[in-house]
Formats: C-alpha cells, structure tokens, sequence
C-alpha cells in the first residue's frame, strides 16, 4: 500500500504549465493549512488527501525507518474503526507492548554483549536467542497468531487437561496461560481486519494509498464528491483516534517489503551503501525503509513521542481537488478537523546541512547484474536559482531527442539505457547520471562518454533551437499533469510538504526564463572531479547473462536480474516457518501488483514453494 518513487516521479521541481493553479487557503485555530481547488472536469468526483511535513530526512540512528513505518500503521484503524470492542483489543495490545519491552531488554544487553564479544552473529536473529528470549518470543508470537485469528481451542483444551493432573505449585501457571489465551480469544474476535479499506470501498471510495519520501509522508483517495463528509470523518479519526493496532507483526511485513524491494534486488544494497556514502553529514544517508536493526527495536513508546510532534495539526496540510462546492467543504472541515490537538512540541528544524565533498569517491561492486555505472553530483535544494537550470540540463540530455541517446545509444551503441536527473529535495540536492551497458560495452566507456558530454555543455552553450525544444517539452508535459484532480492534488500537496505549494505556479516562468548560459554555469559549478561519487556495477565472476532455468528465461528481460537475485536469497533461508509467512503475505499482496510485475510475483512464488518442499524433506 505505498508508492516509493512517486515523490521522483512527480518531481514538483518541474514546472506545470503557463496557466495558474489557485487553490483557496485556509488554515484552522489548531494550525493544520488546507489547499482547497474546485474543478468540474472530473463530474462527481473529489481527490483528497494530506500530507505530513515529515520524512527520513526528520530521524535519526535508533530510528530509522519510522516515517515510514508509520505510513503503515495509519492504515490499522482507530478505536472505532478496525475493533468491535475497543476495550479489549486495549489490553492485547498493552500485553504485546509489555511483551516486546522485555524482550527488547535482553536484546538490547544480553543479546548485544554477546554480539560485540564476536558470540553471536546477529543480536536480533531468533537462532541465537537465549532461553528467555526464546520463551518471550513464542509468547509474542502467539498473542500476534491470535490477531490474525490463527489461535484455536486446541491449546486451551489442552491445557484444561493438564491442569487435572498437575502438581499444586504448577496450577497457577496454567491457569493464568488459559486466562491469557481466552483473552486473546475475546480480542482477536474484535478485531475487524482492514476495515479502513472496507468502509471507503464501500461507499465509492478508490486508490486509497501513501507514500513516503525523504522529506514528506502523503495519504490520498479518490471519493464521490457525496462522500467528501465520510471522508473528513474518516481522516480526523484515524488523525485523533489511530490506536497503531499490531504494531508488533507490522514490522514483519516492513522487512518483507525491506527484502523485496532492497535484499532481493540485483543493486537494491549497494544503492543503500552508495546513499549512505554520498551523504556524509545530512539525513537523507539512510534509506527511507530504515536500517533492519532500527526495524526490529522501535518501542510503542518512542513511537507515540514521535508521532505527538510530526502528525499533530500544526504539521499536516490537508489537500481537496475536484467537483465541490467550497463553503460546504470548508465548514465540514472546520466540523471535523478541529477536533485535532496542535501539537505541543513543535517539529524541530533539520539544522544538519550536507559537508562539502572534497574528493572524488568511488565504490565499486559486483552483482547478479547487468553492468552499469552511476555518476553523482551534489547541487542545490527545492527553489534554489540553480535547481531550474539544472532541470532543463537534464533535459537536454534525456529522450530519445537528446543527447544520451543520439551519444551512446544510437551513436556509439554502448548503453541499453542512459538518463539524467535533478532531485532537488527539501535541504538538499543531487545531479545523477545512470546508464547500463550494451552488448561488449564496459561500465568505463559509460563514464567516458558521459564526462564528454558534461565538457562539451561546459564549453560549449546549448543552441537557440535546442533550448526552446527543451522548454517545449517542459511545457507540453506540464499541461498534461494539470487535466487530473490526482495528480494535482500530489503535486500542490508535495510542494507543500517541502514548503510551498506556490512552485506549481512559479516555476513555469523560472524555466522559461534559463538561458544557454545559465546551462553553461551550473554545469562548470556542479560537474567537478571533486564533487562526484561513482557508483560501478560489474557482473559477478562465473554468472552467466543467460537465464539458469527455463521459468527465468521466460521473464522479461528486465526482471530477469531481480528474479535471480531472490532467488539466490531463497536458497539460502532454512526457516519453513518464515518462508510460509513471505508465501502468505505474497497471497495477499496479489491482487495489487501491476500486471507486468505479475511474472516476477509467479515465479518468486514457485521458488518458496519449491524451497519449502526441499526442506521439509529434509526434516
């Protein structure tokens, strides 16, 4: 349920288009800012969301990850939506919470002494557990069993048989496990699975969804304009009301998504290495996603302190576009959202900026891969002078009219794929140049071609009619981007999160006003030897660019390497029980995938299968 690239994809440093967005701006008593734009191009229809002002770029070591786990959790309901009986459900997650500090405990002394003794490989595995932690262990595990309604009376049954013959001094023991399990019973009968989802679906409601990104946390729907009250009620509840309901078994579905969309990508780890190497001092050196050990400890405790600054009102920006009538809108706002407490610690500054870089730096790795190369520049941040200039730059590098393309692909046909881009986030900035090889071409040819191409707009200034083509395009695409309630609600949204929505507005003249020169500037203050960090992908010794089974020679040709990578990573896990929770969490995640992902879904599917099959006959 998220959309990592969709902050990229929609890079609100673009311009839109010459026309002007004006949305009406209002703010409430508690702080919270809304952006409200009428539109009848899109009849009976309402795109409506809010963002968070708060991203990676807000953490720190210790809690990597948040924001984004976060988005996850706001999707678990409230005391009113997701339980049929709140108070119950309270104490199963009170009993979890008391769990999981105990075993945090341990880890967090026992478990980490024994790592940095060189005991024990890994403080956070359960194959090195100590006795006690094991016992916490299962014991979470089935107050977590019994959330997903997989607890049944065989074990109380059991237990009420034991308890006949069991010696006085164990009675207590199993009579207070029976009392337990009955109470895990009553809530996990409470429990009303993905009823957010149910109640929007429902009444019309569609594409309900989040993302987060480096800089902001954004959640959105499209509701019938009818509707627009069920979801200012919806949205103020879980806002006020959201109880982070298994808090504890999420976190597993977050590692799921960290080894599927990082560990079992071809490059997904070594892009997190380069990241962490290319921002030496700022927050956006780890990953959105979070650090695995950060995953494993976050507390309900650390998280609520968390939460209380960066999603109270005073730090959140509601965003309404599509067939209204706006006075009836605000006033169901006003209705709904000031019931929001402003926050009383207000989100701190992120006063941390990035180091100069004063050295070249290179990391060179080896991967079940096509080889391909990343070249990185430092630049400049959201609405500096310098980032407009650089956008048309890119442009006048990418697509099949530009000049990677005319270079390297038709020219000298060493690379399959080449592109350039700006990313100007919201404290700071990065120029990137990616491009995989083709046929017999190296990694090295790519970074020579691509140097050639910086010293030739360094020297030379990009022509009249190659410029205005650029800006052209800018604003032909730009206008598109205006005919969608949805993608104008991301962009107003977006710009807002990393501080002004005005952008949508602004940088259309800002772009149309680049010169040649300005080109010919910012690729001689940017492109230095000593401000770029090289990223190098060469295939693994022995690999083969063929596919090993018939399945993977089946698969697109651009999955072939991300399939081959998990499958790699199946082979070496020996936990049947892990496997059949990736199994099941696949099942669910089915229905969502795109249909060109689905072949990469099948045949990840068959090797767990497969994997499963081979162990258990082992045992």
């Amino acid at each position: 349920m998220r959309i990592t690239a969709l902050a990229a994809a929609l890079s609100i440093a673009a311009p839109l288009a010459a026309q002007q967005v004006n949305p009406e701006v209002f703010t409430l008593d508690n702080g919270m800012k809304f952006l409200l734009l009428p539109r009848t191009d899109q009849p009976n229809v309402i795109a409506a969301g809010w963002v968070a002002k708060v991203g990676s770029v807000n953490e720190r070591p210790g809690i990597t990850g948040i924001s984004h786990f976060f988005e996850h959790m706001m999707f678990k309901g409230t005391d009113t939506i997701g339980t049929t009986t709140p108070d119950a459900d309270a104490k199963y997650r009170d009993a979890q919470k008391v769990l999981r500090a105990k075993m945090n405990e341990i880890t967090w002394t026992e478990q980490y002494r024994r790592y940095f003794n060189g005991e024990i490989p890994d403080p956070w595995s359960p194959d090195f557990d100590t006795p006690e932690l094991a016992r916490l262990r299962a014991e979470l595990k089935s107050l977590m069993d019994s959330q997903q309604g997989r607890l049944g009376a065989d074990r109380i049954a059991e237990l009420q048989s034991a308890l006949a013959s069991a010696e006085a001094e164990a009675k207590p023991r199993i009579e207070a496990e029976i009392e337990l399990l009955k109470a895990q019973q009553e809530a996990a009968r409470s429990i009303v699975k993905d009823e957010f989802d149910k109640v929007y679906t429902g009444q019309g409601g569609s594409g309900m969804n989040a993302f987060t990104s480096n800089d902001v946390t954004f959640y959105f729907i499209n509701v019938p304009s009818n509707k627009f009250e069920l979801w200012a009620w919806m949205e103020s509840d879980r806002l006020t009301n959201s109880v982070f309901r298994e808090f504890f078994s999420e976190r597993d579905v977050v590692h799921e998504e960290r080894r599927l969309r990082t560990e079992s990508t071809p490059t997904g780890i070594f892009q997190e290495q380069f990241d962490a190497m290319f921002w030496q001092s700022s927050g956006y050196a780890w990953p959105v996603i979070g650090w695995t050990s950060d995953l494993n400890s976050y507390t309900m405790e650390e998280a609520m302190k968390y939460w209380n600054i960066y999603y109270r009102p005073n730090n959140l920006c509601g965003v309404v576009v599509g067939d209204f009538n706006p006075s009836e809108v605000k006033s169901t706002i006003e209705r709904y959202f000031n019931r929001l407490e402003r926050g009383t610690t207000p989100p701190a500054p992120v006063v941390t900026l990035e180091v100069p870089q004063l050295a070249e730096m290179r990391m060179n790795a080896e991967c079940d891969c096509q080889p391909s190369v990343e070249v990185r520049y430092h630049t400049v941040p959201f609405q500096h002078k310098d980032s407009y200039a650089l956008d048309v730059l890119s442009s006048v590098l990418n697509g099949r009219t530009g000049r990677l393309y005319k270079s390297m692909i038709e020219g000298n046909e060493i690379a399959s794929n080449a592109s350039a881009q700006q990313d100007s986030r919201k404290y700071a900035g990065a120029f990137s140049f990616n491009a995989e090889v083709k046929g017999d071409a190296t990694p090295e040819q790519l970074e020579e071609a691509w140097y050639a191409e910086i010293k030739k707009l360094q020297d030379e200034p990009v022509g009249e009619m190659e410029l205005q083509k650029v800006k052209n395009q800018f604003a032909a695409s730009n206008f598109r981007r205006l005919e969608s309630n949805f993608f104008l609600l991301v962009q107003l949204g977006y710009g807002e999160g990393l501080g002004a929505w005005e952008e949508i507005n602004s940088a259309p003249k800002k772009i149309d006003a680049v010169t040649a020169a300005d080109i010919q500037r910012v690729a001689r203050e940017y492109f230095k030897e000593t401000n770029r960090s090289v990223a190098t992908y060469t295939r693994k010794a022995g690999v083969s660019a063929a596919a090993e089974d018939e399945a993977l020679a089946a698969l697109p040709a651009p999955l072939q390497a991300q399939a081959r990578a998990m499958a790699a990573q199946l082979s070496k896990e020996t936990d049947v029980a892990r496997l059949r929770g990736a199994l099941e969490q696949m099942g669910t995640q089915a229905a969502q995938v795109p249909p060109q992902m689905k072949p990469l879904l099948d045949y990840v599917v068959s090797k767990i299968e497969a994997r499963i099959a081979e162990l258990e006959k082992k045992n």
